[in-house]
């Protein structure tokens, strides 16, 4: 596949560097302006490695909604793992890398009459269903599609509960969509179900597997011949989180309900592999001491730090991904912790990116890190009040390159060797020299000592007023 200068390199890292230091590097430039995103790869190969390890009967194909990174979809695609495409452009991102579509599942069970014909063009045959009359819509738009029922089986605890919109009652609604698939004539290779995402409840996966069980054999009996089990998403991915006990129900139900290798079994994992990949550096660029007690008033309160990434951008994981971020000051500072609130850079009052944190006085200029942001971040950020969605410098030590460099559709094109961080604090593009959108215009500001101002000292700017007789 031919790279081209829209793409980002992966910067190989030596010895001497890692994330951090890469931050570093960008934001004490003296160019860099902008929130930006470090991406290490090496972080996808360890989830994969640890994935294939907990659940090695289980074939990973990757829910490209979490995040459709060009680069994290070439790592993935490099390692062998599959794809669960949501829409005709999710189909198009990935056969555009060069993978066959033998390799995608169409996982949307409600999909547009003109998604589908696409699916049709391209060769993609495997997809999902759960009602009536989106059996209809495959028979007479792709009637050779492979269909896989999904059930709704849903966890006591989960970060974005998903059954309150898709998934059939696999005890009443399923077996009547199998007879009408037989009616219909289509081909049931299988049943699928997604238990909620960012699950919190293990268990669920044993009683959706055994209802899975269940509708195979009707599937049998119908006269179909089922071969996928699809145990969907759920699987959390975060600094600090395990897939472990998750993995110990799966495969243990697995041995209880398909304990022959003639069932295929893939699972749609996606903050699983890219949560913790993905590191975001944002800047203060204005401040605002708030003064509210009344008996003190002089005294900072709180402090609101407005930085250049908000709800409308990264931060829309806020909202529709019910997360939850922690601050980061990237400069080691001392003093008083008070209480404090982060903004985002738009103009709504809504954009509020942390509500009350302690923090350590902070200066305009200084960076804000947060870590975990690769999950339902980028894919759904805008431009909204014309501030840039985040550019995203990728990087990788030496050990996964050698492992990459020549696993297709990845290329040696693909990695920058050498002093790395050097080279991206310039933003070099993939060509080598394009940093216009680095070049940044410096902003004057007031002198140090004007802008910086102690929660606890008397601002120079506040006064006492005294009544004084009028002067002739």
């Amino acid at each position: 596949m031919k790279v081209t200068n829209c793409d980002e390199r992966i910067h190989v890292l030596d010895s001497s560097a890692d994330v951090m230091t890469v931050i570093r590097d960008i934001s004490n430039s003296g160019v860099q302006e902008e929130a930006f995103y470090v991406l290490d790869i090496g972080d996808i190969v360890r989830k994969h490695q640890i994935w294939k390890e907990k659940l090695p009967r289980v074939e990973p194909y990757y829910a490209v909604k979490c995040n459709d990174n060009l680069t994290v979809l070439e790592v993935l695609a490099a390692l062998g793992v599959g794809f669960d495409c949501a829409s005709k452009s999710e189909i198009n991102k990935v056969l555009g890398i060069g993978i066959d579509s033998s390799r995608i599942i169409f996982a949307n069970p409600t999909k547009p009459a003109s998604h589908i014909r696409h699916a049709s063009a391209m060769g993609v045959d495997t997809m999902t269903a759960d009602n009536e009359s989106e059996l209809h819509k495959i028979k007479k738009l792709h009637p050779v599609a492979k269909v896989v029922i999904r059930i709704r089986c849903d966890a006591e605890v989960a970060q974005c509960p998903l059954g309150m919109k898709f998934g059939c009652d696999p005890t009443h609604e399923a077996p009547k969509l199998l007879h009408i698939a037989r009616m219909l004539g289509l081909n049931v290779v299988g049943i699928s179900f997604h238990v909620g995402s960012g699950c919190q409840d293990p268990p669920v996966f044993q009683r959706a597997i055994r209802h899975a069980r269940v509708l195979f054999n009707l599937a049998l009996d119908l006269g179909f011949k089922p071969y996928l089990l699809d145990l969907g998403g759920g699987y959390p991915g975060a600094t600090g989180t395990s897939i472990d006990k998750i993995a110990e129900v799966i495969n243990e139900a697995l041995m209880e309900c398909f304990p022959t290798e003639d069932v295929h079994v893939i699972a749609e994992p996606g903050r699983f592999y890219v949560a913790s990949a993905f590191t975001l550096a944002t800047s203060i660029h204005s401040k605002r001491y708030v003064r509210q007690d009344p008996t003190s008033p002089n005294t900072v309160t709180h402090v609101m730090y407005y930085i250049n990434d908000g709800v409308y951008g990264s931060f829309n994981c806020l909202l529709y991904d019910h997360q939850r971020v922690t601050p980061l000051p990237l400069k080691k500072a001392c003093g008083k912790m008070i209480q404090s609130s982060i903004w985002g850079p738009t103009c709504d009052g809504l954009d509020q990116v942390v509500e009350n944190v302690l923090l350590q006085d902070m200066d305009l200029g200084e960076w804000i890190i947060f870590e975990n942001m690769g999950a339902y971040t980028l894919p759904v950020a805008s431009q909204f009040n014309g501030f840039p969605v985040p550019k995203v410098h990728v990087v990788a030590d030496e050990s996964v390159w050698l492992l990459l460099k020549d696993a297709f559709p990845l290329t040696e094109d693909h990695f920058v060797i050498g002093n790395t961080p050097a080279t991206l604090r310039l933003g070099l593009d993939i060509g080598g020299t394009n940093m216009d959108t680095w070049n940044n215009s410096g902003i004057d500001l007031a002198p140090p000592e004007m802008l910086a101002a102690s929660p606890v000292a008397t601002a120079s700017f506040l006064y006492d007023y005294v009544d004084v007789d009028r002067i002739d």
